[in-house]
Parts: C-alpha cells; structure tokens; sequence
C-alpha cells in the first residue's frame, strides 16, 4: 500500500497503487495502516448502524400504514415479524406515556 501523510506524519490517504500523492510503501499489516483504514470502516459502520436504526422506524410506520389502509392485516405478517412488531409497539406506548420519546422524526422530546 502507498501512503500520503499530512504535516504532522498522520497517514490522511492510501493507494494501493503508487500515485502523485501516494508514494510512500507501507506494508498491509503495518499498525499505523491498520488503525488508519480501521477508523474508516468503523466510521462506515456506525453511520450504517444509525441508517438501519432510523429504517427500522421507517418500515415500522409503512407497516402501520399499509394495515391502516387494509392493504394488509397483521396476520398476514409472519409470526416471528408480528411479535417483533408487538414489542416495538409495546416499547413506542410505554416510553411515550413516561414522556421519554416524542412522536415527531426529530429527537428533541429523546432523552
């Protein structure tokens, strides 16, 4: 791998080929690399984990939707999605009725 490093020695790019920018070698299994490219990933992960949360709201309020329209009934679901859907349900009621979540999309009633 070829690395680009800003003013302080910070790995800020990597290639795997050498280029303009990157022309410095270090080899795949170097710490600094790993830790580099890690952070990345990590980064990536949690924007992915925080996606499929507020989607998980999403599909729960299309669900909602299509039941409210007849388009389909709750039994329709499988039974383990149907018992998912209860606890999520249960949970929403229980924590809106202590006022610790708020029923708009932003998060200003979360505590």
């Amino acid at each position: 791998m070829f690395i680009k490093r800003n003013e302080s020695g910070e790995i800020v790019q990597v290639s795997r080929e050498a280029t303009d920018e990157c022309k410095e070698f270090s080899p795949p299994c170097s710490p600094e690399l790993q830790a580099f490219v890690g952070d990345d990933d990590e980064m990536k992960n949690q924007a992915l984990s925080k996606s499929d949360l507020d989607f998980v709201r999403v599909l729960e309020d299309v669900i909602e939707v299509l039941m409210d329209k007849s388009v389909i009934s709750f039994t329709d679901l499988p039974e383990p999605a149907q018992r998912k859907l209860m606890e999520r349900q249960s949970l929403r009621q229980r924590l809106n009725s202590v006022g610790l979540m708020s029923d708009s999309d932003d998060d200003s009633g979360v505590i």
